[in-house]
């Protein structure tokens, strides 16, 4: 049975139950996503062929230093860098090192400050300089399924919607969705209850309820939705090779839907692809 708690009654750890938080946390939330929105908006510019993911590593963890913020994957559970940078078939949790990126090449970057307590979670894709229309549409079809995902979120909806809304478009679109990997309950806690499917039925899982806070990530593939980790623990590939995709924001529920914490300040939402028609 699913627990709910106020999250100011609850421990700072992962213990199965789902938080409840109250607008003065909302934005405590606010500042840290914005602050990691702000990161990838300056990456935007970064991002190009010749240039290092460990270069993107050193950049997001000084933006965090100048803004009294830490990287929260950097020492997390062994995991030496501050950023992870997923390219091509690369599905997540990249590890930065001295390989230049290349022309034609896709890369997600996924980044999360705690800043006064709060984990600011979001990634974006990124183009490396000119890209092959394939490439193009499966960020475009990523990004459509993150939008819809959070157009599921409501009180009283359960989070199999979000999942549901995810999988009809990718494989209506010939996509396919990971399942290995989740979205999750964020806050006060890097990663908390719940999990959040990105596949599955309308009538699946928890109620949603207003005060949540949790992350959709979906990661599409253009080819299978099977994966594999690589030998270091932590990159995930997938198992046939074709191209994989993630956009991430952290939203908060609220009365009648949600609010997004981690919106781009400079419109950056889908960095290097056309503008959204009107």
């Amino acid at each position: 049975m699913v627990t709910y708690i106020d999250a100011a009654s609850a421990p700072k750890k992962n213990t199965g139950v789902i938080r409840l938080y109250n607008a003065e946390d909302f934005e405590g939330m606010r500042k840290a996503s914005q602050l990691t929105a702000r990161c990838l908006d300056e990456l935007a510019s970064i991002i190009k062929p010749g240039v290092t993911t460990n270069a993107i590593d050193r950049f997001v963890f000084e933006f965090g230093m100048d803004h009294d913020a830490l990287p929260a994957t950097l020492n997390y559970r062994g995991y030496t860098k501050s950023v992870c940078t997923s390219i091509n078939h690369v599905v997540c949790h990249g590890i930065p090192d001295d390989k230049p990126l290349r022309e034609g090449d896709i890369v997600n970057i996924d980044v999360t400050y705690l800043l006064d307590g709060w984990y600011g979670d979001s990634s974006r894709m990124y183009p490396v300089g000119q890209i092959k229309r394939a490439s193009e549409r499966l960020l475009e079809v990523t990004y459509e399924c993150l939008m819809r995902g959070i157009a599921a979120v409501r009180p009283g909806a359960r989070t199999g919607a979000i999942g549901a809304a995810i999988q009809a478009y990718a494989e209506a679109e010939r996509c396919s969705v990971v399942t290995d990997f989740c979205g999750h309950g964020v806050g006060r806690i890097f990663h908390d209850t719940p999990n959040i499917l990105h596949y599955g039925k309308e009538t699946d899982g928890p109620e949603i309820r207003e005060g949540m806070i949790f992350t959709i990530e979906p990661m599409i593939n253009l080819g299978k939705p099977h994966v594999k980790v690589l030998s270091d623990g932590w990159t995930a590939v997938t198992r046939d090779r074709s191209l994989s995709a993630q956009y991430e924001h952290a939203v908060g529920v609220t009365a009648t839907g949600c609010e997004i914490f981690t919106l781009s300040p400079g419109g950056q939402h889908r960095p290097g692809l056309p503008p959204l028609k009107a």
